[in-house]
């Protein structure tokens, strides 16, 4: 065996050595900031479509998060930029709570800020949508002032028909009266005439008689 495969063979364990400590002086300084803790879900989702604004917003993360004052912030804001939080936010072990109040319409941005239970601040955004309110007041109100015109409309045909009426009760009311005058008339004629033809018939059975004698 020579000198120089002696000298490899002994140098050889030293560079492996030498590369295993390297390659661990890299991750150990990676493996804290892999702790760090991380949003794991919301409440409401990111990205969801909801009927109206939730009363809350609720924020779970993978461990612990500090509760000094200050430590936890959550904004939320609706697109015309309004905020949209009641008060400050609520720590409970993993869950971070934020009350809700006022009406939103459309998107809604929520941006969180924490301090992490290593002590390490982590934040973050994420949206959901709230449906547009539609404003229709006015709308509404279009028909009903076109239904005043209508009423109106229905109400002069119903003051025509009675003052078309009038003339045809006046005109029944003064038809009897040709027809009773008529019959008067008629049962004159005829009184008169019976007693013409009556005086003739009288007359000639007196005269008849006074001949004979």
């Amino acid at each position: 065996m020579t000198s120089s495969e002696t000298r490899r063979r002994r140098t050889l364990p030293a560079v492996l050595a030498a590369g295993l400590l390297a390659a661990a002086a890299l991750l150990v300084p990676a493996l804290p900031a892999a702790a760090h803790d991380e949003l794991v879900s919301t409440d409401p989702a990111a990205d969801a479509m909801l009927d109206a604004l939730p009363p809350q917003l609720t924020l779970t993360y993978s461990a612990d998060i500090l509760t000094d004052a200050g430590a936890s912030v959550i904004e939320v804001t609706d697109s015309t930029g309004a905020s949209l939080t009641e008060g400050a936010p609520t720590v409970s072990g993993t869950e971070v709570t934020q009350a809700l109040a006022g009406s939103a319409s459309g998107t809604v941005l929520v941006r969180w800020r924490v301090v992490s239970s290593d002590g390490h601040p982590i934040d973050g955004e994420f949206a959901f949508s709230v449906p547009a309110a539609a404003a229709t007041p006015t709308a509404t109100a279009t028909p009903t002032a076109s239904a005043s015109p209508a009423a109106v409309e229905s109400a002069t045909p119903s003051t025509a028909t009675e003052v078309t009426a009038v003339p045809t009760e006046n005109a029944s009311e003064a038809s009897p009266l040709p027809w009773i005058l008529l019959a008067v008339a008629l049962v004159i004629v005829a009184g008169v005439l019976v007693y013409v033809f009556a005086s003739r018939a009288g007359r000639k059975t007196a005269g008849g008689g006074t001949s004979g004698r």
